[in-house]
């Protein structure tokens, strides 16, 4: 089993998750602005499991969607990070995501951390290409996509999977970024 990497950044630690996470993980995944763009809120169940299957990522790669905190307090402000990612059409991909407590929008965190993942892929992992996903409503997070250097491909456009037919965020854009291609990541402490 990989020990867990972790990612610093200049003012956020990318981290494993630790039990004392799960409740303040629950508030944000309970918090209809956050969950804005996903079919819904998730209970405090559904949450723990979400931590659950990010620790069994962790316990297999070493690496995945690592809890977000910031260095000055470690306090938990969401998730960012990488996972292999098997269901979606450009499957098996290194999928790129984060959610962050809407406190903490606005303050350049997502793209911070992001940039870290971005990093971390193409230099440790040597991946060739990282995605992200999102529904095509969702322009806050498109915006950290461009941030990051990530161009959407119309072409790659798809239904989600996991989404219920008919539902408004069925529809998702794809992002992506190479290997090489030039990006506005943030170097790591």
């Amino acid at each position: 089993m990989p020990g867990t990497i972790e990612l610093l950044t200049p003012r956020l630690m990318l981290r494993a998750w630790r039990d004392e996470d799960k409740v303040p993980f629950a508030r944000i995944n309970a918090d209809p602005e956050v969950m804005e763009y996903f079919p819904s809120v998730m209970s405090r169940e559904q949450s723990d499991g979400f931590v659950e299957r990010m620790r069994e990522h962790f316990a297999e790669h070493g690496w995945g969607f690592w809890a977000l905190a910031l260095r000055e307090t470690d306090e938990l402000i969401g998730y960012t990070g990488l996972r292999l990612e098997q269901g979606l059409p450009c499957s098996p991909c290194i999928e790129a995501g984060w959610r962050l407590a809407r406190a903490h929008w606005g303050a350049g965190y997502a793209s911070e951390a992001a940039g870290a993942c971005l990093d971390f892929a193409f230099s440790a992992l040597a991946a060739d290409e990282v995605v992200a996903v999102t529904p095509l409503s969702n322009l806050r997070s498109q915006a950290v996509m461009r941030r990051i250097g990530m161009r959407c491909d119309p072409e790659r456009e798809f239904d989600h999977p996991r989404v219920a037919g008919g539902h408004p965020l069925k529809r998702h854009c794809l992002y992506s970024i190479r290997r090489g291609e030039p990006s506005t990541t943030l170097r790591t402490a």
